[in-house]
């Protein structure tokens, strides 16, 4: 991969549990990006606002998957691949949590300079869907228009 560049991303993502969605939430924050044709990396550190502060947060890129994982106040490592169901746990400081996940969609639209993730995903506890999900990226390298 590339050498890491000063990007800004931009995560919205939203929750819908029960047929209610939630308003969602947008994070801003300043973070790093490399990339090659395999695949693009960013990482950045979570804030106060999500509630996982302390924790960074790395999200690897590839052409038929997405895997986000994080390390702090939270420990955990979700891989996204459309149409198939990975477990994974998710670790805090009360006790972890084994859940899956169903990708439905994963579009990546990255090159040398940033670009855009979309991700939709459902959440299980004990094979019952408890939420819908989904992330829209959006990484911009500093002092570069697109």
């Amino acid at each position: 991969m590339e050498e890491n560049k000063d990007v800004v991303i931009t995560i919205r993502s939203s929750q819908m549990v029960e047929g209610n969605e939630n308003d969602g939430t947008e994070l801003i924050t300043r973070g790093t990006y490399a990339w090659s044709k395999e695949g693009a990396r960013f990482t950045y550190m979570e804030s106060e606002i999500t509630g996982l502060g302390d924790t960074k947060t790395v999200f690897l890129i590839k052409p038929d998957e997405a895997v986000l994982t994080r390390k702090g106040t939270v420990n955990s490592r979700m891989v996204f691949r459309p149409g198939e169901n990975k477990r994974f746990a998710y670790e805090t400081e009360y006790g972890i949590l084994r859940l899956g996940l169903d990708t439905h969609r994963l579009d990546s639209r990255l090159d040398e300079h940033g670009g855009s993730v979309e991700i939709e995903y459902d959440l299980d506890f004990e094979q019952s869907v408890f939420s819908r999900n989904s992330f829209q990226i959006q990484v911009r390298e500093i002092g570069v228009k697109q």
